[in-house]
């Protein structure tokens, strides 16, 4: 079983930058997607064999989150938690036969950490929803989680200390999840890999340079590390900022 998760900032732009082709060539059982940008019949998207639930923000042309499956979920629900957390369409969560899903495009801290007090909260209350989940069944977290955790997740990590993304609090709410029960599987896999980003500047021939971050995953929960047999990034595939990941599941 392939599962890709993908943030595609701005589906219909990447609709037009060869999205279909691409997951035609992935051929995942499932996709998740963040940064849709997208309100209810702004888009058409034909990918046979698939079916598709949307998460909008309220605010238009804004966050928002999709999933695109080819095994039929037993429950499927957006959003979590407060009211506080459920109007920018951040989460999906599907429930299958063996485990739960959960789709998120985590809240950015902004520049000079301007929203990094929610953001706080977000990590909170979201650690405390996956718990929750993960003790009826195991969780499969995947997105755009808007934090590079260790050093070896950005190309340049002092001159980044402290900056969205890459300051303690952030990392620090990303180690206290791990040791929630989960595990971060391209590292499980790859714990001494470098280079291997996700996401890339527009700015400075970033991603030509290599010059990106880590910030989109994979979390398992512990008791499906035994399944986990394949954990990929995709930089090789365009049309976004960022590049899709995915796992492969025995």
């Amino acid at each position: 079983m392939r599962l890709v998760s993908w943030n595609v900032n701005g589906l219909r732009a990447c609709i037009k930058k060869g999205f279909v082709e691409s997951c035609l060539a992935l051929d995942a059982d499932v996709y998740c997607l963040q940064e849709t940008k997208l309100q209810a019949g702004q888009v058409e998207l034909e990918l046979p064999g698939y079916h598709m639930y949307w998460n909008y923000a309220d605010k238009k042309g804004y966050s928002g989150t999709a999933l695109l499956t080819r095994m039929d979920p037993v429950a499927v629900t957006c959003g979590f938690g407060d009211d506080i957390h459920r109007h920018e369409g951040r989460v999906i969560t599907a429930e299958y036969e063996d485990f739960y899903l959960v789709c998120c495009y985590t809240p950015n801290a902004q520049r000079e950490l301007k929203r990094i007090d929610y953001r706080m909260i977000w990590e909170d209350d979201f650690r405390l929803y996956l718990c929750g989940l993960d003790q009826k069944k195991p969780v499969i977290l995947c997105g755009d989680l808007n934090v590079a955790h260790q050093e070896i997740d950005l190309k340049n990590p002092g001159p980044n200390r402290g900056n969205a993304g890459f300051s303690d609090q952030e990392r620090g709410k990303m180690t206290e999840l791990l040791a929630a029960g989960f595990i971060d599987s391209f590292r499980e896999l790859y714990p001494d890999k470098t280079g291997a980003y996700s996401w890339w500047s527009y700015q400075a021939n970033a991603r030509a340079n290599n010059t990106g971050w880590r910030i989109d995953y994979f979390l398992l929960s512990h008791r499906l590390r035994e399944r986990l047999t394949g954990a990929d990034i995709f930089p090789e595939i365009m049309g976004s900022d960022h590049c899709p990941v995915g796992i492969t599941l025995a």
